[in-house]
């Protein structure tokens, strides 16, 4: 996948406050406050910072954490990396074209995959069919 050649400034300039803070410097909206914790819609997420297509609506489950769940990302969509902060031992997902932070996956998802892509709304748009 082609990378997104853009500086910090430039996604500075890109993103709102809030956006860079968890895009960029990896932090984490507050629970239950994200614009597609109870979207419905049908579509593709896609990353706020450079529009990669990650997850589609089909995936996305309600998982009663507060934040957007999906049981798979589309292929080639994201990369995964250990994350040891705050004490705990957590896989993050990162966007494979910018590398912006998105949230972090569990092996606790009710569906056959497995899997919970907890993802910070923060870091999404959705593109409705």
């Amino acid at each position: 996948m082609k990378k997104v050649p853009r500086s910090e400034e430039q996604f500075k300039e890109l993103l709102t406050p809030d956006e860079y803070a968890v895009l960029r410097e990896k932090g984490t909206e507050a629970p239950f406050t994200g614009e597609y914790i109870h979207e419905k819609a049908d579509g593709t997420y896609e990353c706020k910072a450079c529009g990669n297509p990650l997850f589609s609506s089909d995936a996305k489950f309600d998982s009663g954490t507060g934040w957007p769940s999906f049981d798979s990302a589309l292929p080639g969509a994201v990369t995964t990396h250990t994350d040891s902060s705050f004490g705990m031992s957590r896989t993050e997902i990162n966007c494979a074209r910018c590398g912006s932070h998105l949230g972090h996956v569990f092996d606790d998802g009710p569906t056959p995959t497995g899997k919970r892509y907890c993802i910070n709304s923060v870091c999404l748009d959705l593109d409705a069919k």
